[in-house]
């Protein structure tokens, strides 16, 4: 019912009255349901939700320009790359188009992919989803380029590891096709696994940056605490505990081969062919949960009509319950970082 009221949406307004709608009735039932069902639903409607913005953009960009002058992959990078979107997600998003036959075609398809992704961002900022603030946005001519275009960044931050090259190979290993040609994104992660295949010093590199946000656990098991600002006495769920599990098993996902982009398959993958046992796999499932269902938590706010939330969960949403709840994750998270340590570790000392 959802999916087609969705689809019978002729335009914008419609369209934001019913997200409005679905974020009204997906809070209401956050408390009501397990979190991993609540988030797999919440993102099946985002999806619908996208997938639809592109569709009422490219209607308008084709009556006012004509039809797509080449096949393009529209795709979801960060919480959207994982299926992990809260009720409040930004827009981390890009386009991948086919190559243009010679010179011409690429001025037409650059200008015409730059009035589409203009076209399509504006309007998911209509519907309430609001920039990225790491531009990591169609709009930026980095994230909409050509097939070769993302073959040629792939390969230069592939060869030259330093933080800020990983941090962009992370990104594109979250990278999910939504609209167009999957082909196109497919190709181009066989060649990130590939490459890392036949090259494991890139797991070392990845480390680094994946241990980068630590746990918000003490030595003596308490919760690190915000201690300045509107969120003093509160605890950021985002970068403290949510962040720190899915960068683990990502990494865990790549050195395995795994080429799921959500961490709830990522897990339910690595335990299916063998390189980690049922039991750990359910700690992080349980983990993964709780911290989803505190991320959702978290005050939100509209801000020019669009979604937001600073993602830290305040003094007073810690209730007892929630305390023990985020220490049992944040437990769990101290024990995958360290289990994705030595694993990374064995898997150089093979050579």
């Amino acid at each position: 019912m959802i999916r087609i009221e969705i689809e019978k949406a002729g335009d914008m307004v419609q369209l934001r009255h019913l997200r409005d709608q679905l974020h009204e009735e997906f809070e209401q039932r956050l408390l009501l349901s397990h979190s991993l069902d609540w988030n797999r639903e919440l993102n099946q409607v985002h999806d619908w939700l996208i997938h639809h913005t592109i569709e009422l953009a490219q209607a308008v960009v084709h009556a006012e320009h004509g039809a797509s002058p080449e096949p393009y992959a529209f795709v979801l990078f960060g919480s959207g790359g994982r299926r992990e979107q809260t009720l409040w997600s930004d827009q981390d998003n890009g386009l991948i188009y086919a190559e243009p036959a010679d010179e011409t075609a690429s001025k037409q398809a650059d200008l015409y992919f730059k009035i589409l992704t203009q076209r399509i961002s504006s309007m998911l900022i209509e519907l309430g989803y609001p920039p990225c603030s790491g531009d990591v946005i169609c709009t930026n001519d980095r994230w909409r380029n050509t097939y070769s275009g993302y073959q040629a960044m792939l390969h230069e931050w592939l060869q030259d590891p330093h933080w800020e090259n990983v941090r962009y190979l992370l990104i594109l290993a979250d990278m999910r096709f939504i609209y167009g040609d999957e082909g196109l994104v497919n190709d181009l992660m066989d060649e990130l696994f590939a490459y890392i295949d036949k090259h494991p010093i890139m797991l070392e590199h990845m480390l680094h940056n994946t241990l980068h946000h630590k746990i918000s656990l003490g030595l003596f098991g308490q919760l690190i605490k915000e201690r300045y600002g509107e969120d003093a006495g509160g605890v950021d769920i985002k970068y403290g505990a949510y962040i720190p599990i899915v960068n683990g098993v990502r990494l865990l996902a790549i050195q395995a081969d795994v080429n799921e982009s959500s961490t709830e398959q990522r897990i339910l993958k690595l335990q299916q062919y063998g390189h980690v046992e049922e039991e750990i796999a359910y700690d992080w499932l349980e983990a993964l949960s709780i911290a989803l269902k505190l991320r959702s938590l978290t005050p939100f706010q509209l801000e020019e009509n669009q979604y937001t939330s600073r993602g830290k969960l305040t003094a007073e949403g810690l209730t007892k319950q929630r305390i023990n709840e985020l220490k049992l994750c944040l437990r769990i998270g101290n024990d995958l970082q360290k289990y994705v340590k030595k694993m990374i570790s064995k898997e150089l000392d093979k050579g």
